[in-house]
């Protein structure tokens, strides 16, 4: 009976004992329950080495091991700083590509070129720079390099054996449509057949200089849509002259500008600067179509847009189209709607036959400051007639410098 006795005794003093020892660690037991549960459940192959998150009680753990919060932050900056210098070296990787996509090319090799290229951008597009300022302007920058690389080699493919670039593709959409329209059937009609009518005058000197250049003859039809093939015309922006050259411009390209003279309305000067500025713009972009956005809008402009752009590379002046101003969207179709009506003048109902005859004259050296009208009266014609060859004199005045003054043929020896 007593042996009975201590026997129940004992049990329930270990029963009480077990009982105490839950009662003091209840958070113990329930966090080794929830150590075994997330052990069983975590996924294989975790990429943090057994790191896991606690997002009910917001208890950070490595390998089991708790961390506070000046910990968990070195933890992150150290991940952050890792993910860093992954980054860089893919950067790097895209660079040396680069690096021999310039050397293919200067070795002629323009396809092994493109080809390193297109690898240099597969890699950026796999650089995670978010948060990282420095990486971020990188990436944009090595991404703007490579994109205007593959222009210059595309431009570079474009020149023939006989030292002339392609022509002009002559591109139909529906924007250049609603330009044809306006052209043909709108209200610009009447200008489309005077500004054609007037292109007589200069365009046959436009075109030989246009092919001494090696530059597509079709560009000799960039003053209709820019000046209306007036050598005065001015415009909002104070863009003046055939070309239409804002005075820095015409002053980059050599077009003499003072008090007495404008050569942005002498139209053979022009046309040389207007040569230069399109082989420059053409050496930089390599696309004919965003030369001419170029031509309209400033080279920086159209680089800025190019830099902004989400698009993978820039092909052609329609990646662009959207995102240039409205005047610009707009210059690029209507040159090519003029290319396409002066291809097929009377499928639009239009009688381009007659133009206006270039200027006959001869060129005389004017030592002394003079007067148109003086000049005139001395070799009897009329004052407009000579200004109507020499429009870059602002006031009718030659300069007191040696000056080449055109007047009308076999007239010359009277100035004499």
């Amino acid at each position: 009976m007593k042996r009975g006795f201590y026997f129940l005794a004992c049990c329930l003093w270990f029963f009480f004992i077990g009982c105490g020892h839950l009662i003091q660690n209840p958070s113990e037991s329930a966090d080794n329950q929830r150590q075994k549960t997330a052990a069983t459940s975590a996924p294989a192959g975790n990429s943090d080495g057994g790191a896991e998150f606690n997002r009910t009680v917001g208890t950070f753990k490595i390998n089991g091991s708790p961390l506070d919060e000046q910990e968990l932050g070195s933890y992150e900056e150290g991940k952050t700083a890792v993910l860093a210098k992954k980054s860089e070296g893919v950067l790097d990787e895209a660079l040396d590509l680069c690096q021999v996509s310039q050397e293919f090319w200067q070795n002629g090799e323009l396809e092994n070129a493109l080809d390193a290229l297109d690898q240099a951008y597969a890699l950026i597009l796999k650089a995670d720079t978010s948060d990282h300022a420095k990486l971020i302007q990188q990436k944009e920058d090595l991404r703007f390099m490579i994109s205007k690389r593959i222009l210059e080699i595309y431009a570079s493919r474009n020149i023939v054996v006989n030292g002339s670039y392609n022509e002009i593709p002559r591109i139909l959409n529906k924007h250049v449509q609603v330009e044809i329209d306006r052209f043909t059937i709108g209200p610009e009609r009447e200008f489309f057949v005077q500004s054609y009518k007037r292109s007589g005058r200069y365009r046959q000197h436009i075109v030989a200089a246009l092919r001494e250049a090696g530059l597509p003859e079709e560009l000799s039809w960039l003053p209709l849509i820019e000046s209306g093939f007036k050598v005065k015309a001015l415009s909002r922006s104070r863009a003046l002259g055939l070309w239409q050259f804002i005075p820095s411009t015409g002053y980059k390209f050599g077009l003499k500008r003072n008090k007495l003279i404008d050569e942005r309305m002498d139209p053979e000067k022009s046309t040389r600067a207007a040569i230069d500025y399109l082989k420059e713009l053409h050496a930089i972009f390599g696309d004919w179509t965003t030369v001419l956005a170029a031509y309209n809008c400033g080279e920086g402009r159209v680089l800025n847009v190019i830099r902004r752009q989400n698009l993978n590379y820039l092909d052609n002046f329609w990646d662009l189209y959207e995102r240039l101003p409205r005047e610009t969207a707009r210059y690029v179709p209507r040159f090519l709607a003029t290319l396409h009506i002066l291809d097929q003048p009377e499928k639009y109902g239009l009688n381009l036959a007659a133009v206006d005859m270039p200027p006959q004259y001869e060129t005389v050296t004017i030592s002394k400051q003079v007067h148109l009208k003086d000049v005139a009266r001395s070799i009897d014609v009329s004052e407009n007639e000579i200004y109507e060859l020499n429009p870059e004199l602002r006031y009718k005045i030659c300069p007191e410098d040696e000056y080449p003054l055109k007047v009308p043929p076999y007239k010359g020896e009277f100035l004499l």
